[in-house]
């Protein structure tokens, strides 16, 4: 979706923006229990409105970004983050604050689904996802490590997505803009390609993100209240493993696609769920330290791989929005999840469960990336069961996914051919004027050349 298909950087600087809220819940969630006077079940239904308006906006949108252009959604979330994330700062009514935060939710809603169709029409959608990931985590990083040295009650975690939002309004102006009738006119649309898999993908990505989010909702419960560790300290924990998600993105990067989807999902699922037991249960400065660096340098790796998959199922970038939006559900449910379970069994048992849950959705996802083998369209290479070259989807689509044809290739003829003919049609209707020269209607006048 990017108008220079370089340049990759507009759509990490839009999935920051639109991610940055979820990476920053623990904080969120606690200072909203801590100084408005909530309940921690209270606290994360905030933070699953907050959500929940997230992953509304991604539903609304699915299918639409090609059509209305990347800048102009973009902007939109951007603006709607900043105003309803400053005016949560600003609020010091719970109301105010909750109309806030769900207005702030859509605009962030809104910034996700931009880039992640934007990622799904890339080349390397995997590359670009771990990137972005990649800069969300130091952003969240920075932010952990200086939020708690700055006081400031809720307000300063609203401030600092609001502000992030703001910064990141110039890169918009990268992005492309609405297309024409004829510029969004295909041949390829209609039904979504790989239903089934994309299905269980989705439902498989909402129960495992409400499992991590569930976890990380309370993370900051955990650490203050049953290993008995200060604000300053936690949040020191938080930079660190968010540091170590950092290292963990990057090297996802670069393995890429050598493994296949499968292994990282698979494996990176089972390390998952031990690390949520291990931190659940910690008790003390260690085991919190390494339950929560664990988690969270597996965590981003296979998160890159799942929207990766989901970006391979459909050039549009269909699938990475609707995937994107249960998952979105799932991380909405996670924190009044994780707060009901830590109220009623205790942090321990609430690992457990989460554990398993995390456990048993390994399988259907596993093998959807195995079924699919995650291959994204790309230059010269054709889709199963009889799917067209991708080159001629791009050029057929005005260039979805980025490609260019290959030169002496049988999509750089066909596109070539189609360019000419419309040159002769159009040549052809100048000079034999309204009437075809004959006084009767001329046949090209009333059909648009294809």
């Amino acid at each position: 979706m990017s108008s220079r298909p370089g340049a990759a950087w507009p759509l990490v600087a839009v999935f920051t923006a639109g991610y940055l809220a979820s990476y920053l819940l623990p904080t969120v969630v606690g200072r909203l229990s801590a100084h408005l006077g909530l309940s921690p079940a209270q606290a994360g239904l905030v933070g699953s409105a907050l959500l929940l308006s997230s992953a509304g906006a991604g539903f609304a949108l699915a299918g639409r970004v090609e059509r209305l252009g990347a800048r102009t959604p973009a902007r939109a979330g951007l603006i709607l983050a900043a105003v309803g994330y400053g005016c949560a700062a600003l609020a010091g009514s719970v109301p105010l604050v909750v109309l806030g935060v769900m207005v702030g939710g859509f605009g962030s809603g809104t910034a996700t689904a931009v880039a992640a169709s934007g990622i799904a029409a890339r080349r390397d959608p995997h590359r670009t996802s771990s990137l972005g990931l990649l800069t969300v985590s130091a952003t969240a990083g920075v932010l952990y490590l200086t939020i708690p040295h700055l006081g400031g009650g809720h307000r300063l975690p609203f401030a600092a997505i609001a502000l992030v939002a703001l910064l990141v309004w110039p890169a918009t102006a990268r992005l492309d803009g609405a297309r024409t009738a004829e510029e969004t006119s295909s041949p390829i649309t209609g039904r979504l390609p790989h239903r089934r898999s994309g299905l269980v993908l989705a439902g498989g990505m909402l129960v495992w993100s409400m499992a991590q989010n569930a976890l990380w909702g309370v993370s900051s419960r955990i650490g203050l209240d049953q290993a008995g560790l200060s604000e300053v300290t936690v949040g020191a924990v938080f930079a660190a493993a968010l540091g170590a998600g950092l290292l963990g993105v990057t090297g996802a990067g670069l393995l890429g696609a050598r493994l296949g989807r499968a292994v990282p999902i698979g494996l990176g699922t089972v390390v998952i769920a031990a690390s949520i037991v291990l931190s659940s249960s910690a008790r003390d400065l260690g085991s919190f330290a390494t339950g929560e660096i664990m988690w969270n340098t597996v965590y981003p790796v296979v998160l890159s791989y799942l929207i990766g998959l989901a970006a391979s199922l459909d050039i549009r970038g269909r699938w990475a929005v609707l995937a994107g939006s249960a998952s979105s559900v799932g991380v909405a449910c996670g924190p009044l999840l994780g707060s009901v379970l830590s109220e009623e069994a205790g942090y321990p048992a609430m690992g457990l469960i989460l554990g398993a849950a995390t456990l048993l959705v390994a399988a259907p996802v596993t093998a959807v990336a195995l079924h699919t083998g995650g291959r994204p369209l790309v230059p010269g290479s054709v889709r199963r069961r009889g799917g067209a070259p991708a080159a001629l989807l791009a050029a057929t689509t005005g260039g979805l996914s980025g490609a260019v044809p290959k030169l002496g290739s049988p999509e750089q003829a066909v596109t070539e051919l189609r360019v000419r003919r419309r040159r002769l049609v159009r040549s052809a209707i100048r000079t034999a004027g309204p009437d075809g020269g004959s006084g009767q209607p001329n046949a090209y006048a009333s059909t648009s050349a294809r």
